[in-house]
């Protein structure tokens, strides 16, 4: 492993759902001591939103809760961040998928889950996607998300001894 332990969070366009992850699992990360020694990032599937901020939603919903997204440009995530990544926290089922097909080894397939199987409370497996409803569903995300940060947090703690 390398000098931190590394968190990238994956979803379609890397502008709704993965944005939120990586801010409230960083910061998570940040509440249980432990900003120094891991590191969160966030990117996409696909391409549609190069360059892009978050969305106008995401980043409301972030302000309100308190938290802070700054700098963020949207991403797509490559089979080489598969060597920086520990572990690589997918959104849904068809982005567990498209990574799975995107490493390199197996080695890299087994860094991919799903985030919400961090959640021991969880009705669903996934996130489902904000981008097309409202800003409740990007609350509902949010909440989902939030409910996994503690399960990663304790999966990061064991890993990390």
């Amino acid at each position: 492993m390398a000098d931190h332990f590394t968190i990238a969070v994956v979803c379609t366009g890397n502008i709704c759902r993965s944005p939120i992850g990586e801010v409230v699992i960083r910061d998570a990360i940040a509440d249980a001591g432990l900003t120094g020694q891991v590191r969160v990032f966030s990117a996409g599937t696909g391409d549609w939103h190069l360059g892009e901020d978050a969305d106008h939603r995401a980043l409301s919903v972030l302000t309100e809760k308190g938290h802070h997204l700054t700098d963020h440009r949207a991403r797509r995530f490559a089979a080489a961040d598969f060597a920086v990544a520990d572990l690589v926290l997918a959104l849904d089922q068809s982005h567990v998928d498209t990574l799975l097909r995107l490493a390199p080894d197996p080695v890299a397939q087994e860094k991919v889950r799903l985030l919400r199987s961090f959640d021991p409370d969880r009705e669903d497996d996934e996130v489902a996607d904000p981008y097309y409803g409202d800003r409740r569903d990007f609350e509902i995300s949010y909440a989902e998300i939030l409910a996994a940060a503690p399960g990663v947090v304790a999966h990061v703690r064991e890993r990390l001894a």
